[in-house]
C-alpha cells in the first residue's frame, strides 16, 4: 500500500454504503432527503434566518455517507425543495428560499456535505472525536461564511454578521459536538456489534 492510499485503512464507513448495490444506494438518498426534511422542521424562529438542525443533519449524511453519496443527496432534497416539495425550515419549497436570505446558507450545504464526507473518509471521524469535532466545525464555519457572506450582499456587512453569523456560532459548536459524539457512538456501538 503505499502513501496515497493511507487513507483506506482508516476510512468511516459504518453503513458500508461502498458495498453497496445501486438500488440500495438509492433507499438510502431517499432516507436522507427524508431525514433532512425532518431535521429543517426542528427549528427556533429567529429572523431573517430561523436556527434549524439542517446543519447537523448536512454534515451527518456527510460524515456517514461519504462525500459522493452525500452530495447527491443533499442536491436531492434541495431538488425536492425547488419543486415545491415543503423540506425546507418552516416547511418551506418553491424558489424563493434560493434567491431570499436563506440562499447562501442552502447553496452552502452540498459543498459542507462534501467537506464532512470527504474528511470523514480520511479518518476524521468515529472514535477520533476531536477530529470528528473539527470536521463537523469546519463545515458549520464554510456554512455560516457563504450563508453570512449572501446576507451582507442583501442588507449589509454589519447586519449580515449580527444576524446571519453571530447568532449561529455557538449552536454550530454544540452541533458539531453532537455530531462528533453521535458518530462516536456509532463506532463504538458498530465495532462491538461486529464482534459478537
Amino acid at each position: 500500500m503505499s502513501l496515497f492510499d493511507a487513507h483506506q485503512v482508516d476510512a468511516f464507513d459504518p453503513l458500508r454504503l461502498g458495498q453497496r448495490s445501486f438500488a440500495v444506494k438509492a433507499v438510502f438518498i431517499v432516507a436522507g432527503t427524508l431525514a433532512l426534511a425532518l431535521a429543517s422542521r426542528i427549528s427556533v424562529p429567529m429572523v431573517p434566518v430561523p436556527i434549524t438542525m439542517q446543519t447537523f443533519a448536512v454534515t451527518m449524511i456527510g460524515a456517514l455517507y461519504g462525500w459522493r453519496l452525500g452530495a447527491v443527496t443533499i442536491l436531492a432534497w434541495l431538488g425536492e425543495a425547488m419543486l415545491g416539495f415543503p423540506v425546507l425550515a418552516g416547511g418551506a419549497g418553491g424558489l424563493a428560499p434560493f434567491v431570499g436570505p436563506t440562499a447562501g446558507y442552502l447553496v452552502s450545504f452540498p459543498a459542507i456535505g462534501v467537506l464532512t464526507g470527504w474528511l470523514a473518509e480520511r479518518g476524521w471521524s468515529g472514535d477520533r472525536v476531536v477530529s470528528s469535532f473539527a470536521s463537523h466545525l469546519a463545515g458549520n464555519i464554510l456554512c455560516l461564511a457563504i450563508g453570512g457572506g449572501w446576507l451582507a450582499v442583501l442588507i449589509g456587512a454589519e447586519k449580515g454578521w449580527l444576524f446571519g453569523v453571530a447568532p449561529f456560532i455557538l449552536g454550530a459548536v454544540l452541533k458539531s459536538a453532537l455530531a462528533a459524539a453521535v458518530l462516536m457512538g456509532a463506532k463504538i456501538y458498530l465495532g462491538r456489534a461486529q464482534l459478537n
